[in-house]
């Protein structure tokens, strides 16, 4: 099932919150449900995001300026949105992404104390003023997150290790998100088990979906409308 100008979903939330789960969860659900589906995340999703990707989140000594880590979010942002993202929603198909550029907002504006007015402009220019249709918020508390983070089987990052003020503000800057546009975001408590947090983010964003989808529908059906 395919919708003429497709869907942009994308999780977000802070280390540990459980999203690169749920955003697998929730994309098998909707392939089971007719649902054309492209999966993929960031930094990555292309040959250089991954490239990228093992740059920001090693583990050895190299020192990564906030600066200088916007700026290689963004490169990789601008070729997943043009190689990836842009193409599938083309085709009309639903993209679950598992970050997006609030992460930019909460890590190197929360978190790294960028501007925001800096981050926004760059955000603009890597991504060509594309914004997600659904952004699906997993909260957790900072303590919670870092638990799981570190009694889990993935290997421990760079961001992981940034400290616990750092997390705070991360977190913070995400719920200031939601709260600010509370229209755009689904935010889900990620602190009870992947099952009940699956069924609460499936519930909410099936329907969001089909609000979208007949919104659209509406839009297009008005007198002088050629979409």
């Amino acid at each position: 099932m395919r919708d003429a100008r497709g869907m942009f979903i994308v999780f977000e939330g802070p280390d540990g919150s459980g999203k690169t789960m749920q955003a697998k969860l929730l994309a098998a659900h909707l392939r089971e449900s007719g649902f054309v589906v492209r999966e993929t995340r960031e930094p990555g999703g292309t040959p250089l995001g991954n490239a990228i990707r093992q740059i920001l989140l090693s583990r050895d000594d190299l020192d990564i300026d906030g600066v200088a880590e916007m700026f290689l979010l963004a490169a990789a942002r601008s070729q997943h949105v043009r190689e990836v993202i842009a193409p599938a929603l083309g085709n009309g198909d639903i993209v679950v992404c598992d970050r997006f550029i609030d992460s930019s907002y909460a890590y190197q504006g929360g978190g790294r104390q960028i501007p925001m007015e800096t981050l926004v402009k760059v955000q603009q220019i890597a991504t060509g003023g594309l914004e997600p249709d659904i952004r699906v918020l997993l909260d957790v508390p900072v303590e919670i997150g870092l638990e799981r983070r570190f009694a889990g089987t993935d290997e421990i990052n760079r961001l992981d290790l940034a400290g616990r003020a750092f997390h705070e503000r991360v977190r913070t800057t995400y719920r200031h998100l939601a709260t600010q546009s509370p229209a755009d975001w689904i935010v889900v408590d990620a602190v009870p088990s992947a099952e009940t947090v699956a069924r609460d983010v499936r519930s909410r964003v099936v329907a969001r979906i089909a609000e979208l989808r007949n919104a659209r529908t509406f839009a297009a059906a008005q007198p002088g409308n050629d979409a």
